[in-house]
């Protein structure tokens, strides 16, 4: 694990799964089907568990211009720029429990913000960046 500071804002486009883990390739083909250049976009995948416990999952791309996610008929989110733990993993698709296991690790960061969901940055479709955001006041 290792600490990274985003410099900016990312704003990305979004679209809720169905349900967690089963519905996050739909959500990810909805994107693709609708996003235009979605190739050249980076993934992004936003969770966080609701007032029950059951994890919410957001497949996302990056914005290329401002107000793309309300055109394309999806929501906005922002990755608020700050400090992040990072677990990167390679070749995760021969390996897909490892996303969990990280975050299980990164979760226990005493750092942790806990107002601020986890989030998967695909730098391609080898590697993915495990990130959870810490706070800045601890």
């Amino acid at each position: 694990m290792e600490k990274y500071e985003l410099k900016k804002d990312v704003n990305i486009i979004t679209v809720t799964a169905r349900s967690f883990p089963d519905g996050i390739l739909d959500a990810f083909r909805k994107l693709e089907a609708v996003i235009p250049g979605v190739a050249q976009r980076v993934f992004y995948g936003i969770s966080c568990p609701d007032e029950k416990g059951t994890i919410i999952y957001k497949a996302a791309v990056s914005e290329i211009a401002d107000g793309e996610a309300l055109i394309y008929g999806f929501e906005k989110f922002v990755i608020t720029k700050g400090t992040y733990l990072v677990k990167t993993i390679q070749n995760w698709r021969k390996d897909i429990p490892a996303i969990g296991m990280a975050f299980e690790q990164l979760l226990k960061s005493p750092e942790l913000d806990l107002t601020f969901p986890c989030v998967e940055c695909y730098n391609n479709m080898d590697e993915v960046a495990c990130m959870v955001r810490l706070d800045p006041r601890k």
